[in-house]
């Protein structure tokens, strides 16, 4: 078996360790004395890190040269889009329970639900044009639209600041490895786009 197989196969179970935590909360009734919180956090929690990791994939094939790590990118993104959804419908249904007047409301009198929704609309755009048909179709367009992920998670870490209304711990682990990623970013396409005319000339 080839290792990329078994290391897809080994993050697959590993991402859905913290769903399992969740639910085993849940059936120990140990949510807290304020399960929708507790919900609410933990699982926006994780999809801000499963973003995050997503966006180290391919810096870490740039970096390393082993092109296979690149099948890892839209599992994860799908597990980051995954939880962001069990987010939203913690926010839709626990939170206010399908009453729309508030909802429509709540997003646009409270600037980080607002972010939050921006957010998780821009991740739905992304999972739903995750597969190879989509690529075919879109063509060029596919690779314009899925950089909507680094927008989704910049909207996503100030939703995350803006709600928790301070700064713990994991969210500046997160801020600084996400800064990081796209600032490697910015500066490979600044590398590129300098090298380009150098090639030319040669």
């Amino acid at each position: 078996m080839k290792p990329i197989v078994i290391l897809k196969r080994s993050l697959f179970i590993a991402a859905l360790i913290p769903a399992a935590m969740l639910a085993l909360c849940f059936y120990q009734d140990d949510l807290t004395a304020n399960p929708i919180e507790f919900i609410t956090h933990f699982t926006g929690d994780w999809a801000i890190r499963f973003l995050v990791i997503t966006l180290s994939i391919t810096p870490l094939r740039r970096i390393t040269g082993w092109n296979p790590i690149i099948q890892l990118r839209r599992m994860l993104g799908l597990f980051a889009f995954f939880y962001a959804t069990l987010h939203f419908l913690t926010w839709f249904v626990l939170d206010w329970f399908f009453d729309f007047r508030q909802m429509a409301s709540d997003i646009v009198m409270r600037p980080f639900i607002t972010l939050g929704m921006a957010t998780f609309l821009m991740l739905l755009a992304l999972a739903v044009t995750s597969t190879q048909k989509s690529i075919r179709r879109l063509g060029r367009r596919w690779t314009q639209l899925h950089r909507l992920i680094y927008v989704a998670t910049a909207t996503g870490l100030l939703h995350f600041w803006l709600a928790r209304k301070t700064v713990v711990d994991q969210f500046q682990v997160v801020l600084v490895l996400a800064i990081l990623l796209l600032g490697f970013r910015v500066w490979w396409t600044l590398r590129k786009r300098i090298n380009a005319p150098t090639s030319a000339v040669s």
